[in-house]
């Protein structure tokens, strides 16, 4: 069976909290991606989800007083509320905790089992329970944890090794022969010089965690949580340890795994060794972007500075956030996310610079043309300027250079913003009336395209300037005959 599908993912976010700005901006990521790719006919299969077992579940879940599994299903379903405010079309939600992801992990475990590839030894070693990840002491500042700042904990217990050092070699030369692999470049490195100075086995199962998945051959063993989490990407779309399944082979290897840069190295190292152990494929593209601060903070629960991506979407709308994260900083650098910063976007960029412009359009259409239109004309000068940049948008969003996109289209809309001024229509439908026509149907026309190029990043908004357009309307190339939309009020 031949791959179809563009697979595309997210990493499986955590159940320890609720969602916050930086689990959205990947997922949104992978929906402008998903939607681009859509948009022009190609069949996606877009995996996002939840990561539940591990020792911190456990312990969050008894501080709760309840029962684990209940604590992960309200706080996977607050992910999937969330996703649906910010209109993230996925195509497929993963738990770990589902049945069938489950009875795939042991099956996997087994095989490796048979294969030595995965076998039974002692560890020592130090632990942030936070990330569920063990360190080298090197990796530590001061004794804790890179990430979280925690103090790592001493571990000592029976573990199955996975054998990653076999797959040293392999690694290095892969990254060698695909240096698309590991995303952005500028990320490679670490990755490459990590693998350079020598790979060890790691611990893949844990016998004093009894929320997760069991060991088949050996149940006083639960799979390690990243190794059970990470397994996600085959597991979904429907990869069996001991059958060929076609609706697998449709879909895999994914072209591009998005992930946090914390987690560029398992993504990066663990998971291709996994797959290298599995005869898999390798996914074609690792893309590890950057954090977000708050005013110059990092966000912490302490400073009480997450910010709730549902808060910002009720009172500025989804669109406006889709737009912000993405236009604010490069995807791929760290951003920083004020409302200062957000306002004086949505107030500039949204309100005055692409409604202001649909609203002036479509009112100077009722006034001087009766909301007809013509078909394109030929000689439409700045048409025919601005749908040349289509192929180059469409490049910079398929490379997820999504700023550049953003950058372009809004040089369309400035365009136009300093074409209206400049040719001052009201004046032309007094001393040209026979220029007046021509004109606004060349800016509708342009506002069609750049209606199209913001579906992915503004599907609400791409959707309402369409029908304002008359895209869609058969048999009749009139516009909207309402009130134009106010696409997004000036806020305060």
């Amino acid at each position: 069976m031949q791959k179809i599908y563009f697979y595309i993912t997210t990493p499986l976010y955590y159940v320890n909290d609720k969602p916050h700005i930086g689990h959205a901006y990947t997922t949104l990521a992978a929906d402008v991606l998903a939607r681009h790719k859509r948009a022009r006919q190609i069949p996606v299969f877009f995996q996002t989800g939840t990561d539940e077992h591990g020792s911190n579940i456990e312990k969050i879940a008894v501080d709760m007083n309840m029962d684990p599994k209940a604590w992960c299903d309200a706080v996977s379903g607050e992910f999937k509320r969330m996703w649906k405010v910010l209109n993230i079309n996925y195509d497929h939600f993963i738990r770990t905790t589902d049945p069938e992801h489950e009875k795939r992990v042991q099956a996997v475990f087994e095989r490796l089992i048979k294969t030595g590839d995965i076998y039974p030894g002692r560890y020592s070693g130090l632990y942030c329970r936070p990330c569920e990840a063990f360190f080298e002491e090197s990796e530590l500042k001061n004794g804790c944890c890179p990430v979280h700042g925690t103090p790592a904990e001493k571990v000592s217990e029976e573990t199955y090794f996975f054998k990653l050092s076999k797959y040293q070699k392999p690694l290095l030369e892969h990254y060698a022969g695909n240096p698309d692999f590991l995303a952005p470049r500028h990320r490679a490195r670490e990755i490459i010089n990590f693998a350079k100075s020598g790979l060890k086995d790691i611990s893949v199962s844990r016998t004093k965690v009894t929320w997760g998945i069991k060991v088949t051959s050996n149940p006083s063993h639960t799979v390690y949580v990243w190794f059970d989490a990470l397994l996600n990407y085959v597991t979904g779309p429907g990869f069996d340890a001991d059958t060929s399944v076609d609706a697998f082979q449709m879909k895999w290897p994914a072209d591009v795994h998005l992930v946090g840069k914390e987690i560029f190295r398992f993504h990066a190292v663990t998971w291709p060794a996994m797959l290298m152990a599995l005869g898999l494929e390798l996914p074609r593209q690792v893309f590890a972007h950057g954090w977000w601060t708050v005013n110059g903070e990092k966000m912490s629960k302490s400073k009480g500075n997450f910010i709730d991506p549902e808060v910002v979407a009720r009172e500025y709308g989804a669109d406006a956030l889709r737009y912000f994260i993405f236009r604010e900083a490069p995807f791929g650098a760290d951003g920083d996310f004020s409302m200062e910063a957000f306002r004086r976007r949505y107030n500039a960029d949204l309100a005055n610079d692409l409604g202001n412009l649909l609203s002036r359009v479509l009112n100077m259409a009722a006034k001087y043309i009766e909301n007809r239109l013509p078909g394109k004309p030929e000689a439409a000068k700045l048409f025919d300027t601005i749908s040349a940049w289509g192929p180059e948008i469409d490049e910079k969003i398929d490379t997820m250079r999504f700023g550049e996109a953003l950058d372009r289209i809004w040089q369309a809309v400035s365009m136009l913003n300093k074409e209206i001024d400049r040719q001052k229509p009201w004046v032309m439908a007094k001393d040209e009336p026979e220029s007046v026509r021509p004109f606004l149907n060349d800016l509708v026309w342009c506002l069609r395209a750049i209606a199209g190029w913001l579906y992915s990043f503004m599907p609400d908004t791409s959707t309402r300037m369409q029908l304002a357009l008359g895209i869609g309307r058969t048999g009749t190339e009139d516009l909207e005959t309402s009130k134009p939309p106010q696409l997004f009020p000036r806020k305060l």
